[in-house]
């Protein structure tokens, strides 16, 4: 079999919700994610398998052993004292189930030089994990609720993406208009982390690595707006390239 028929579409592994959750009779809690997520890792050309949180210590390893990319989801705030930071009165309540889910996530994946795109809450689980800090509500640190509006409506606001990093050579250089939906944002950088896009009121709205391992990390829901799918085509690609680097090793 020719090298090209070996090559198979990448697999993305996407972190989900656990909650309370009603179907008919039932009222359970149960895993979920909003399909505007797997629906854009399909329309770039991904598989997607979703990924609830899960106790075993070893659980991460297996998942990550049948994934090529990894995306960290939106939800609920991570828990201040994974920065060692008192709560905050409307800090959500905690999910540390997620929370070691999905830096253990993390950590493996940067272990294994894995794709990763970190989407808001994700981008904050990326911060924590490289030993950064949290804003935990934005209106006392920047006088603001222009990042949370309220009512399930997602806010618009402008960010300045940096030139030649990773997220601009995906969206272009210069502003874009994008989707806010968050009263948490990074206030330390974690390390080794360098900020790709703020606003004007000079809070971090995008994170890469300063290595060459590929990590991009967003502040806003790029699966809400049908331009910002850039970010899933460009995680799908580095992805596939991580797929096909043991392509015609396999029974060797």
């Amino acid at each position: 079999m020719s090298a090209s028929e070996q090559r198979r579409r990448p697999v993305i592994g996407l972190t989900t919700y656990l909650e309370q959750a009603k179907q008919g009779v039932w009222d359970v809690r149960a895993a979920f994610l909003p399909h505007q997520y797997f629906d854009a890792v399909i329309a770039s050309g991904g598989v997607a398998v979703l990924l609830p949180p899960q106790p075993a210590p070893d659980a991460a390893a297996a998942v990550l052993d049948g994934l090529d990319g990894l995306i960290l989801t939106g939800g609920l705030d991570v828990q201040p004292e994974l920065y060692g930071a008192e709560r905050h009165p409307l800090t959500d309540p905690a999910r540390p189930d997620r929370d070691e889910w999905e830096i253990e996530l993390f950590r493996g994946a940067e272990e294994r030089r894995m794709p990763v795109l970190a989407i808001c809450r994700g981008l904050q689980v990326v911060n924590v994990a490289r030993g950064g800090t949290l804003h935990q509500h934005l209106p006392d640190a920047l006088g603001t609720e222009r990042y949370r509006i309220g009512g399930g409506v997602f806010a618009t606001n402008e960010v300045r993406i940096e030139g030649g990093s990773r997220l601009a050579g995906l969206v272009g250089d210069g502003t874009l208009d994008v989707h806010s939906y968050h009263h948490q944002g990074v206030d330390r950088l974690g390390d080794g982390l360098v900020a790709t896009a703020t606003t004007d009121d000079g809070l971090v709205q995008a994170i890469e690595s300063d290595g060459d391992g590929y990590l991009v990390g967003v502040q806003w829901h790029p699966e809400e707006n049908a331009e910002d799918r850039r970010l899933f085509a460009g995680l799908v690609a580095e992805a596939s390239v991580y797929a096909n680097r043991s392509v015609g090793k396999v029974g060797a």
